[in-house]
């Protein structure tokens, strides 16, 4: 048999212990039985997603609609990087 040591907040491990003596087990058993879910079924046992690219929001993709309608429409301002630059030095 062999041992697993896990590192956690003090607090995160307190309300853990609270829940898990609530359902009867201590934190061993819940360790043990999510491992055994995971082997059985091949997969973590619950989803796990990332955030969602601020890029691609529905405020983002708006913007990016209006000054596409903006290019169409020619009204642009186009600068050179020299120009840039000495606007910034202004």
């Amino acid at each position: 048999m062999k041992t697993v040591t896990l590192r956690m907040d003090d607090s995160t491990k307190d309300e853990l212990d609270q829940i898990l003596e609530s359902m009867g087990m201590n934190i061993a058993t819940f360790y043990n039985l999510y491992t055994l879910r995971t082997i059985r079924d091949r997969k973590i046992p619950f989803e796990i997603t990332a955030a969602e690219d601020p890029f691609y929001s529905e405020s983002n993709i708006r913007h990016l609609q209006r000054s596409k309608e903006q290019i169409r429409q020619g009204k642009v301002v186009v600068k050179t990087m020299e120009e840039l630059e000495a606007m910034a030095d202004e």
